[in-house]
């Protein structure tokens, strides 16, 4: 087992990734029970008795709506999942992502919940019952959903919609609204984005300070991996750069100070949302970084640093695994 090492004067350096694994947070339940008694007897005088207290009580049968109940029902029960979807589309990172997850997921149960009771007009009673349906295994899908953004196999929430779009579950859902011919029954109130692999070119800079300094970083990536790295000093960022997959990449003219060093491994890169969209994954340089500036009569010297985002043979600084809401994006 190879450990990172950091040397100074382009000595190589590591960072190992780390998997990540799903975890599941399903309950089983059993089937609910019911007693009683349901018998009749009879009293004196002939006198039929009160059915046994505790006897299960029969519901009153649904009244069927007409066209324009069963329409408000509709609105009311798909408003705030169309409302959820919209605020999901628009989630750019995974430390709000499992929360727009949740509160999609409440808004389809409560939709189920909302239309499973009524009687429809009759004309579209097996449609409708398909479309509860419909939305019951949405709600399953989302679940699954909250375990992969869980294990940052998706990162953002149009990364998740698209996954579903590729799986199907949005469509089918789609088509038993289509079914309802007439009536509002569409969920998904935006398109999912197709899948893509988007990258920045190899030595990017995604934000950076002026940098009049001799010195340099190199930054080596020899994961499968492109990365985005972070210099943080202080509690300011100093400079972002993007390090494609198999290449390196030297900052020039780093300031003097102690920086921090953040990086984020995955595929598609998301400009905007300044996240990768899948199989994402954040860590920290397991030690601070310091570079100086000495001045001399005779000379000025200055300390280089190389960084390998890789594992090297006799590495000795091991990286550490951080929370998304820890990055520094």
């Amino acid at each position: 087992m190879t450990t990172p090492r950091i040397l100074a004067c382009a000595v190589a350096t590591l960072v190992a990734l780390t998997a990540c694994t799903a975890s599941s947070d399903e309950k089983v339940v059993g089937p609910a029970t019911a007693g009683g008694v349901a018998g009749v007897g009879q009293g004196s005088g002939g006198r039929a008795s009160s059915p046994p207290t505790g006897s299960p009580a029969t519901s009153p049968a649904a009244v069927t709506l007409t066209p324009e109940e069963y329409r408000t029902e509709l609105e009311k029960a798909r408003g705030p999942v169309r409302a959820a979807v919209k605020k999901l589309a628009a989630t750019g990172g995974l430390k709000t992502l499992d929360k727009r997850l949740k509160q999609t997921s409440t808004a389809v149960d409560g939709a189920v919940t909302r239309l499973a009771d009524l009687a429809p007009p009759a004309e579209v009673k097996v449609q409708h019952d398909d479309y509860v349906e419909a939305l019951r295994a949405l709600s399953v899908a989302f679940g699954g959903a909250r375990r992969d953004a869980e294990a940052q196999r998706f990162c953002t929430g149009p990364a998740v919609l698209t996954g579903m779009d590729r799986a199907g579950e949005l469509s089918d859902v789609e088509k038993a609204a289509d079914a309802l011919s007439g009536y509002p029954a569409s969920v998904i109130s935006v398109k999912a984005p197709k899948q893509r692999t988007r990258r920045l070119s190899n030595g990017r800079f995604i934000a950076s300070e002026g940098r009049p300094s001799r010195a340099f970083l190199e930054l080596r990536n020899g994961t499968r991996q492109d990365a985005v790295v972070v210099l943080v000093r202080g509690k300011r960022k100093a400079v972002t750069v993007y390090v494609r997959k198999k290449s390196k990449f030297k900052i020039r003219g780093v300031r003097d100070g102690s920086y921090k060093i953040y990086y984020t491994f995955g595929s598609d890169w998301d400009s905007k949302a300044r996240s990768f969209t899948r199989s994402c994954d954040f860590e920290q340089f397991g030690k601070s970084v310091r570079f100086r500036t000495v001045y001399t009569a005779a000379q000025i010297r200055w300390t280089d640093w190389t960084i390998t985002l890789h594992a090297v043979t006799g590495g000795t600084v091991k990286p550490k695994r951080i929370k998304p809401g820890d990055f520094p994006s």
